[in-house]
């Protein structure tokens, strides 16, 4: 049974990368024993197949710069696929403030004109909050949109 929940697995990596996590709970889910799950998910990782650090470090980063995410929503997302707080810390601590800003003032560039009154600015918050960036920054970033547009 263990060499059979290894082959899905790696099945299931053809298709797309998961995490350990992810793994693990898509083995389970399809009805293999704890201890064949633990031995294919242990194996895969022992030759780097698996690797969640990896995942982690391309994940955090096609976000970044495909979907203009800020490190709350990473952190979220990463979370939620079952990768380890430390491996996540370590991640978002490449994202410095300066750089989360420029992305938070693109994304509000690509969206419409700079805000005119507290109701537009109030919708560009909300829109940064939502894309994962704090209040501070998403505060920032606006101000920062409204003196490069003045």
């Amino acid at each position: 049974m263990s060499q059979e929940a290894f082959e899905r697995a790696l099945e299931a990596l053809a298709q797309r990368e998961r995490t350990s996590g992810e793994l693990a709970s898509w083995l389970n889910e399809r009805g293999f024993a704890p201890a064949a799950v633990e031995d294919a998910v242990g194996r895969l990782i022992e030759t780097g197949t698996v690797d969640d650090a990896r995942f982690a470090a391309a994940f955090a980063a096609d976000k970044r710069e495909l979907r203009g995410w800020g490190p709350e929503r990473i952190r979220e997302a990463l979370r939620e696929r079952g990768v380890e707080a430390a491996l996540i810390d370590a991640v978002l601590a490449d994202d410095g403030h300066s750089s989360q800003l420029e992305r938070a003032i693109d994304l509000l560039r690509g969206r419409s004109g700079p805000p005119q009154d507290e109701r537009s600015r109030a919708r560009a918050l909300a829109f940064l909050a939502r894309r994962g960036y704090d209040a501070e920054l998403a505060y920032d970033a606006v101000r920062g949109y409204e003196r490069d547009a003045a």
